[in-house]
């Protein structure tokens, strides 16, 4: 079994695989390493399978077109200990990844190439993803999940075989070096990075990345694995604010100098309460959703408070409370308009009852309608009872 797999994932790439593969043999040689190659062909038509043949490289199929897919494939052949992943472009130096294998041996899980250390030669990658693309998507993968490293896309990077069979990598597009690192910090697996030089591609057509909709595929992956970020954080100052201006606004108009808020500013927090509660509410949903399908690694703490404070019962008690203050402030609205013989109303007055009526009756609705969907969507986690006959 070789020690190293060097895993090169290939689309109509014959103008640079060559000189990929040359130095791919040339480090094995200087090194001394026992390694291998392994072409992970995605449909090329120009002639690179037989330039990967003619350097005695290991070619497998992927018939479904997408560089994550091609990948997964390449990895799932290989046979090494360890797996260095790169492009067949040439854009960078197969001959000089001895720091990666390095790093390896010394029990890292994953080592990702940074490119901004090792140096990013003229043309070698366009003025958008250098300093607004790879900068802003790093920066949330650090900001989201407390990553360690200051280049979240470079495509040269190393790990071992057994941290790839752990991760369960799902993607098949170009986020695939997303969820690579996102899972490996959610499994608290070992991260290093290295610095490594990328030089202009070589290839004879244009790149397979798409800077604009694989950019949004990447961010897209960072939300939907953070949610956090996605739904708690703005759900908690929607609410924050919404049941404070609520709070405030229902004794009566407040004045801040020449400037005065009233019931449309209510109107406004009340809107700014639901919305704040939808939001934590999809929080939860998708937090419950990942434990239960295995799609996130180490949800049980997670799943052990949420078991440990949840009941239908509880949910529906809360709720049917709110829909009574609801109901309160509906009535006293009433009356008032009964007191007045049912004639004309002053409407910043009534108002002033109506806007949290309205609130308080969707909102215990919501947490209901909630409740009876967590239950749900917890049914699949629940364990048989073995004992049943």
């Amino acid at each position: 079994m070789p020690e190293l797999s060097i895993v090169i994932p290939c689309l109509n790439e014959a103008a640079s695989l060559g000189e990929c593969l040359r130095k791919a043999r040339a480090f094995f040689a200087a090194h001394g390493v026992d390694g291998e190659i392994v072409v992970a062909d995605n449909g090329s038509t120009d002639g690179s399978l037989a330039i990967a043949l003619l350097h005695h490289a290991i070619v497998v199929h992927e018939p479904e077109k997408g560089y994550g897919r091609a990948l997964m494939t390449g990895i799932q052949q290989a046979q090494g200990t360890y797996i260095i992943m790169g492009d067949a472009d040439d854009s960078y130096d197969f001959s000089a990844i001895m720091p990666f294998l390095q790093l390896l041996r010394e029990g890292n899980d994953l080592v990702i190439g940074n490119r901004f250390k090792g140096g990013i030669r003229k043309g070698a990658m366009p003025f958008m993803n250098r300093y607004i693309g790879n900068p802003v998507l790093s920066f949330t993968g650090r900001l989201f999940f407390r990553i360690p490293t200051g280049d979240f896309h470079c495509g040269l990077r190393g790990f071992s075989k057994t941290c790839f069979e752990k991760l369960e990598l799902r993607t098949t597009g170009m986020e695939f070096a997303s969820e690579m690192i996102v899972k490996a910090a959610l499994l608290r697996m070992k991260i290093a990075e290295t610095p490594v030089t990328l030089y202009p591609d070589k290839r004879s057509h244009s790149s397979h990345l798409r800077p604009w909709r694989d950019g949004w595929r990447h961010l897209r992956f960072l939300l939907l694995y953070s949610p956090r970020w996605l739904f708690l954080i703005p759900g908690l100052l929607l609410m924050l604010l919404g049941l404070t201006g609520s709070v405030i606004l229902l004794m009566g108009p407040v004045q801040l100098g020449n400037k005065k808020f009233d019931i449309h500013t209510l109107l406004y927090s009340a809107c700014a309460l639901l919305l704040g509660f939808q939001f934590i509410s999809f929080y939860i949903f998708t937090r419950v959703y990942t434990a239960t399908h295995g799609l996130l690694p180490r949800q049980q703490k997670f799943m052990d408070s949420f078991n440990r404070w949840f009941r239908l019962e509880k949910g529906i008690l809360t709720g049917l409370l709110l829909l009574a203050g609801g109901i309160y402030f509906n009535i006293k609205s009433f009356l008032f308009w009964k007191n007045t013989g049912f004639g004309n109303l002053a409407p910043v007055k009534v108002l002033r009852w109506v806007i949290p009526s309205v609130t308080l009756v969707l909102l215990g609705v919501q947490v209901i309608l909630s409740c009876f969907y967590l239950s749900i969507l917890t049914i699949k986690s629940r364990e048989p009872d073995k004992t049943a006959p």
